[in-house]
């Protein structure tokens, strides 16, 4: 018995958490050591960043319109309480722009892009194509991870673009039908109140974002095991950990934020 509890330093459950935060520090620092290293594989990472939005697009210009119509619908009545209802575009924009566009387009991307990283890099290592491209001198790292996370980092931030666009127009199209609004009239009231800060700030969302979701989903595929349970272990875990920081990311970046707001 003695020699068994011997087997870990402070108890299995938190030596497995210790050396998985280890495993994950070691693959962080060797994407950036790897990415400033050779050859960058600029094709493949064009290859990646059209999958990713071709793979996400359609969901999110329905999420996003919807959530322009709804967001909308839903502020309306408070607004009108107070004979406000003129400031319902600035007020949409507002929240698409600092909030809700970012946010929406990182959740979808985490579930979509996410899990299909985590699928993709997990099967290759289950049926040890990973190992095939090591013995035939390819950096498979460099190849499989460093362009993914690259790909994520540039898409997401474009697909938040168009994505608050998008939203915008949902918006539009509920407060015509009930105000009469023109479009020109509707855009102008809504980027009255819109800075640069709010515009750079969902930038900086969108690219740590992207960064987090092709991190996490390439770390949990590329060291995925178990046969065809870690593939689909990986997946999960990829959207499930990608969610996560990403609503730690939202507290920190909104909290720098509004530092520089006041």
């Amino acid at each position: 018995m003695s020699a068994k509890k011997k087997q870990f330093v402070y108890g299995k459950n938190l030596d497995n958490a210790l050396l998985a935060v280890y495993n994950a520090y070691v693959f962080f620092i060797r994407f950036f050591r790897e990415v400033f290293r050779g050859r960058m594989e600029f094709q493949e990472i064009v290859r990646q960043c059209y999958a990713i939005g071709n793979r996400s697009l359609l969901l999110i210009s329905l999420t996003g319109f919807i959530t322009g119509m709804v967001f909308t619908k839903q502020s309306r009545p408070s607004l009108s309480e107070f004979g406000a209802t003129s400031w319902l575009p600035s007020l949409v924009a507002i929240a698409i722009v600092r909030a809700l566009a970012p946010l929406v387009t990182a959740l979808i991307s985490a579930g979509k892009i996410g899990s299909s990283i985590g699928a993709e890099l997990g099967s290759m290592r289950v049926t040890e194509q990973i190992d095939a491209m090591e013995v035939s001198a390819v950096n498979p790292f460099k190849f499989l991870v460093v362009t993914r996370v690259l790909a994520c980092t540039i898409a997401i931030p474009v697909l938040m673009f168009y994505c608050a666009l998008v939203s915008l127009l949902g918006a539009f199209l509920n407060v015509t039908l009930n105000e009469g609004t023109s479009f020109i009239a509707f855009f102008e009231n809504a980027f009255e109140q819109i800075t640069f800060l709010d515009i750079w700030t969902s930038v900086a969302k969108a690219i740590a974002y992207g960064f987090t979701i092709g991190i996490v989903g390439s770390y949990q595929g590329y060291n995925a095991s178990k046969g065809t349970e870690g593939v689909g272990k990986a997946a999960n875990s990829a959207v499930v950990t990608s969610m996560f920081l990403i609503f730690i990311e939202e507290v920190i970046i909104v909290q720098v934020s509004n530092y520089f707001r006041i």
